[in-house]
Order: C-alpha cells, then structure tokens, then sequence
C-alpha cells in the first residue's frame, strides 16, 4: 500500500515539476495574454516549482522510495529554481546598473 502510494505521490512530483514548462504554449502558438492572465500564470508557475521540489524530496527522503522518477524530477525542480533565482538576480541587477 505504502509503495503505491509513494509511486502515485512520485508521479505527481514529476507532473508538477514538469507543469511550467507549459508557459512556452502561447509563445509557440503566437498568442498574446493579458497582464492579469500572464501575472496568474507566473504566480502558478512559482506555486507548481515549489511544489514539486516539495513532493519529490518527500519521495526522495525514503531510501525505500527513491527511484529514477523521483531524482528527475527533483532535479527539474531544482533547474526551474536556479533559473527563477537567476532572473530575479539578473533584474536587480540591471536596476542597480540603471
């Protein structure tokens, strides 16, 4: 039972992870969004990213649990962390420049 679960729960963590890449949708299909859906869709994205790095180091945690599924998507949450900490540190940056 319990291994089931830490399978679905590692599955999830991957889903997640893997979700904000979904934000290159509308720039492949050449669509414009609104200020407010692109502000929702950030704060999403930051939500999923946080999220995933929570459930797969959850998963990763149990020595019993871990699995390849588990360590990628940790990894990609940890990609999508570094690269949400280098443009907030890229803006700061160039106002400080300006």
């Amino acid at each position: 039972m319990k291994n089931k679960k830490m399978k679905s729960l590692s599955m999830v963590a991957l889903i997640v992870s893997a979700l904000p890449a979904a934000a290159l949708i509308p720039a492949f299909l050449k669509i414009t969004l609104s200020d407010g859906v692109r502000t929702v869709w950030a704060g999403s994205n930051i939500i999923f990213v946080l999220l995933g790095l929570l459930l797969s180091v959850v998963c990763v945690r149990n020595k019993e649990s871990r699995s390849t599924v588990n360590i990628i998507s940790m990894v990609v949450s940890v990609l999508w962390i570094l690269m949400m900490a280098g443009i907030v540190v890229l803006a700061l940056f160039i106002n400080f420049v300006q």
